[in-house]
């Protein structure tokens, strides 16, 4: 019998000189490589803005502040095990604080790194990504 689980998580647009922070999905199944948002699940009792400020850090070891909430988006989605996860997504635009790009090691990412604006076309970026870094420039 398949279970069913609930996934909050918090994720940040950062967007400075035309580019935009992503990190690369550690998932070898995902060719080509997937790119999302830094971010990540909220721990029980954390606030979602401070989820998306350490998160980020351990994803990127960029160092964001001043989060604003951007949206809330949601699916529903059966894992390879037939278990179905319902993932909410807070998104947040965040501004750069400070830090430098680092990589995640033994985590959901593998690679973090800077991306023109202009180039985002030819990454396979995953949906809810796409469509929040389109409404944060739009704002």
């Amino acid at each position: 019998m398949s279970k069913q689980h609930t996934s909050v998580r918090a994720y940040g647009v950062l967007i400075d000189a035309e580019r935009v922070a992503l990190v690369r999905s550690s998932n070898p199944r995902h060719v080509p490589s997937l790119w999302w948002l830094p971010g990540g699940g909220i721990d029980f009792g954390e606030a979602p803005e401070d989820t998306l400020v350490r998160e980020f850090h351990e994803e990127t070891g960029l160092l964001v502040r001043d989060p604003k909430l951007l949206g809330v988006t949601s699916d529903v989605r059966r894992r390879d095990n037939g278990d179905k996860i319902h993932t909410v997504r807070i998104l947040f635009t965040v501004s750069l604080a400070g830090g430098a790009i680092h990589h995640e090691v033994h985590g959901t990412t593998d690679h973090a790194a800077w991306f023109p604006l202009a180039d985002l076309a030819t990454l396979n970026v995953a949906d809810y990504a796409q469509a929040a870094i389109t409404s944060a420039q739009e704002k």
